[in-house]
């Protein structure tokens, strides 16, 4: 950790926070985004705490303006030390949500915010052939272990031909499995990965049950439960390569009942990812609402050829 960004005892030292920031503006890592996103979480248990000295009976018989200064700074470094160990899991699910549905700077339309160093490009690069006939080619599988697309673009250029083959097969759009790859991923930035750094090409964020045979993968991740979000470790299906993470992403749904009410919404877009939501694929209760925001973004809408909605 970079020293001169914040104290690395000090988690709500206001310089160290001005040092983050100016950080941030040159680059939107996620080192620094996990950094702001622990200073947000130390003030908010420090918010947390005071309110509950405040709601408390009354005052006692060490109840002074001495006792007082010493539980704020006490408050403090229980604030400072909680964010640094487990938290609360709020410092988590900020970058978990950062990473993969922040606002671009193109408005709230487009849902999923592009990775650091995308915001600029003005040539847009269609993933089809320049003649614009026919399906884009298949390209060579991906396999390597740090894949992780420049940009939007560059994610959409390679995951297309998987995409509408995935489509065909599931009788729906396939401008609809990108953006739910992009949201589960924010964009291929953030992959799921092991303990070990290897990247589980998982696109769909498929968790790996008891039936699952192949490769897998343990991650943190961030689950809504009983209305509250909480910090978990899962197991994740692990893939060789994209193509292969878009056919088990079909055959998980064809071979799912509960996934019945999507595949019969076919071509209705927004109507398969209600029914995904509504089925338990995810635990976000607006997981319908941001695939549908990026599906309709400018952003996913000038990168994709003019036929993608055909699939």
């Amino acid at each position: 950790m970079d020293a001169a960004i914040v104290d690395a005892d000090v988690y709500t030292d206001f310089k160290g926070l001005a040092s983050l920031r100016a950080r941030a503006s040159k680059g939107n890592d996620e080192a620094t985004l996990r950094e702001v996103a622990g200073q947000f979480e130390a003030l908010f248990i420090q918010m947390m705490l005071k309110s509950m000295r405040d709601a408390s009976l009354g005052e006692g018989l060490m109840d002074n303006e001495h006792t007082r200064t010493y539980q704020s700074m006490f408050d403090k470094q229980i604030a400072i030390d909680l964010s640094k160990r487990q938290g609360l899991g709020l410092a988590d699910m900020m970058v978990r949500q950062l990473g993969r549905a922040g606002v671009t700077q193109g408005g709230a339309e487009d849902g999923v915010q592009a990775p650091s160093g995308t915001l600029s490009l003005p040539v847009v690069r269609s993933p089809v052939a320049a003649d614009g006939a026919g399906e884009a080619q298949l390209r060579p599988e991906s396999t390597a272990a740090d894949w992780k697309p420049e940009s939007p673009e560059a994610f959409v250029r390679e995951l297309w031909p998987h995409a509408q083959k995935a489509a065909r097969r599931l009788g729906t759009r396939p401008e609809l499995l990108l953006a739910q790859a992009a949201l589960e991923t924010g964009w291929g930035q953030h992959m799921i990965r092991g303990s070990d750094g290897r990247n589980s090409l998982n696109l769909f964020g498929i968790k790996a049950d008891a039936a699952w045979k192949g490769d897998r993968v343990a991650s943190d991740t961030v689950e809504f439960r009983d209305g509250l979000m909480r910090r978990e470790r899962a197991w994740f299906r692990s893939y060789d390569s994209l193509g292969e993470s878009f056919a088990d992403y079909a055959a998980f749904l064809e071979s799912n009942p509960r996934y019945r009410e999507a595949l019969k919404a076919g071509g209705d877009a927004p109507a398969f990812a209600r029914a995904l939501a509504e089925a338990g694929y995810a635990t976000d209760p607006d997981y319908a609402g941001k695939i549908e925001s990026i599906m309709n973004s400018s952003r996913l809408k000038s990168i994709l050829p003019s036929s993608g909605a055909e699939g």
